[in-house]
């Protein structure tokens, strides 16, 4: 029984130029035409109007094909458009040599997978490779139909920008409404919510929820909270890049592998809005790109993830490590990885506070990116983070000036992000600056600037800043279990023996592990571990190092 149009995966095709079009969707039909639709069209309008039409028929979309230069709507247009229709379809651009920084550009603004320079032939060698890489992983990804949840709030309301960036860093498909628009109050009267609290979310199967917390909203879109089982080979606590690297090689090494994150997968990195220098990237790729495919890659070898859940506590029962949740569960295993990475540290400053979330943000904050289109923005920090951040909200900001205590970003941030921000004009740096006070009522309207050398201040008006002064590790929690550094940093092989000797109360007869904390069967990994490197690529290594020393451990158990 041949299978129904509704269930028979899609490629689109779009191009302006009619003989490239049936050139593409030729080359696409000898390939693929026994197992998928071919579909093509002219112009970014048709195209759409067929991706709609396949929406309503059901019927999955698994490739897009858009050339760049079509006339009204160019290729990165149609993309954006046709990402809110078929969000699970894999996305390639087909550029010309001149294009590729606009290819470049697309795989930030619409997660871009692929770019094709033309022409493609030979397709065997240049076309086919990467349609069969991406209609791979589109076989291997949920491709149930999307339900987008709907979230109702004000601009500048601090919960409502929370869970906007939890759905985001999540990758739940969402709908953003303000409250003050026609639909944003018809969806407020519908659910009986109209002038109460903000923000309303309505999930997939319709429920609304009036200030979710996080735990309830993850359950309500789908993601995992609670675990299958109670007790597992290995318990990873944090989902940042080090997290995600032991997660996928526990699992694909046959340990049975849960992952434990408090909000959302990625960490730091996961906000990153595009790293440049991690390995086998030469174009760069987002954090939230990168993210992705790493928890694609963990759940294909199945490793359990679960998401918006607290860990409170860490406790020794014999040869069992037990992790604690803030609701008073818990799982246990043989063996545990903290990946709890850090946290951006406060901006000490009156006001700052009141304002988190209502015009000052800590980290990226990428879905606020377009609200700040033509506006001013100010960034407090010089280190990577802080960069990139610059680099990328420059693109539609009016300005961006990146605030640093020191007489220079040179002392703190790599030398490829130092060059970018000399380079681009909407930047500048002001040095030997700190925050004094920010000021508003109910968002964020004014800072005052200190010059630390010559103590003069001055009052500028800005409605967007984002905060980037270092990081505090996330482990207090873990006092009285494992041993830490004055500032928090979790302490781990050679940095807890004296003179060859293990520390007080180890009980094996050998030394701790490298990446083992003075708790058997107690790793680290990534940036909370005391002298960590605190970069993607080390934290991902590390993460691969501590399942290898938790198998060792595991085998002289």
């Amino acid at each position: 029984m041949s299978p129904s149009p509704s269930t028979v995966g899609v490629i689109l095709t779009v191009d302006d130029d009619p003989g490239v079009s049936r050139a593409v969707a030729r080359d696409l039909r000898r390939r693929y035409g026994e197992s998928y639709r071919i579909v093509r069209a002219e112009s970014g309008e048709s195209a759409l109007a067929a991706l709609r039409e396949l929406k309503l028929r059901g019927a999955p979309v698994a490739v897009i094909v858009a050339d760049y230069r079509m006339p009204k709507m160019n290729g990165l247009e149609f993309l954006e458009q046709a990402l809110d229709i078929h969000p699970g379809a894999r996305r390639v651009l087909l550029t010309a040599y001149a294009d590729t920084n606009a290819a470049i550009d697309a795989i930030n603004v619409v997660d871009l997978d692929h770019y094709l320079l033309k022409p493609w032939e030979p397709p065997e060698e240049k076309l086919y490779p990467v349609l069969d890489d991406l209609l791979l992983a589109w076989r291997a990804s949920d491709r149930r139909p999307v339900t987008v949840t709907k979230v109702v709030g004000h601009r500048w309301s601090a919960r409502s920008s929370a869970v906007r960036e939890f759905l985001a860093r999540n990758q739940v498909p969402y709908r953003w409404y303000s409250s003050e628009d026609p639909e944003g109050r018809r969806l407020l009267s519908a659910a009986g919510e109209e002038g109460l609290r903000l923000p309303l979310v309505i999930a997939p199967d319709g429920t609304a929820l009036v200030e979710p917390e996080d735990r309830e909203l993850a359950a309500r879109v789908g993601l995992a909270t609670t675990p299958a089982t109670d007790f597992y080979d290995l318990v990873i606590i944090g989902g940042g890049p080090a997290g995600l690297g032991a997660a996928v090689y526990g699992a694909s090494e046959g340990l049975r592998t849960v992952l434990v994150e408090r909000s959302a997968t990625g960490g730091q990195a996961g906000q990153s809005s595009r790293i440049e220098n991690y390995l086998g990237f030469p174009d760069g790729v987002s954090g939230a790109q990168l993210t992705d495919r790493a928890r694609r890659q963990a759940s294909r070898f199945g490793a359990e993830i679960l998401t918006a859940r607290e860990v409170t506590g860490l406790e020794i029962n014999g040869s069992s490590r037990v992790v604690r949740f803030s609701d008073g569960t818990a799982v246990a295993a043989h063996a545990v990885i903290l990946a709890t990475g850090v946290s951006y540290r406060q901006l000490d400053a009156p006001q700052v506070s009141e304002l988190t979330g209502c015009g000052v943000f800590y980290g990226s904050a990428l879905t606020e990116a377009a609200a700040c289109q033509g506006q001013d923005v100010y960034i407090v920090g010089g280190a990577n983070s802080a960069g990139q951040a610059a680099i990328y909200l420059a693109r539609s900001a009016k300005s961006v000036t990146v605030l640093v205590r020191e007489q220079s970003v040179s002392t703190s941030m790599s030398h490829y992000l130092v060059q970018q921000v000399d380079e681009t004009p909407t930047i500048s740096v002001r040095t030997h600056t700190v925050v004094d006070a920010a000021h508003g009522s109910g968002h964020l309207e004014q800072i005052t600037l200190r010059d630390t050398a010559t103590g003069h201040t001055d009052i500028v008006d800005a409605q967007w800043m984002f905060v980037f002064i270092g990081a505090a590790p996330l482990t207090d929690w873990l006092e009285g279990t494992v041993l830490r550094d004055s500032r928090g940093f979790i302490l781990t092989g050679p940095d807890l023996t004296t003179d060859g000797r293990p520390p007080p109360d180890w009980e094996l007869d050998r030394p701790p592990y490298h990446l083992e904390t003075n708790v058997p069967g107690v790793f680290v990994a990534g940036d909370a571990r005391a002298e960590s490197a605190k970069r993607v690529a080390s934290a991902v290594g590390e993460g691969a190092m501590a399942v290898m020393l938790v198998h060792r451990y595991l085998e002289q158990s």
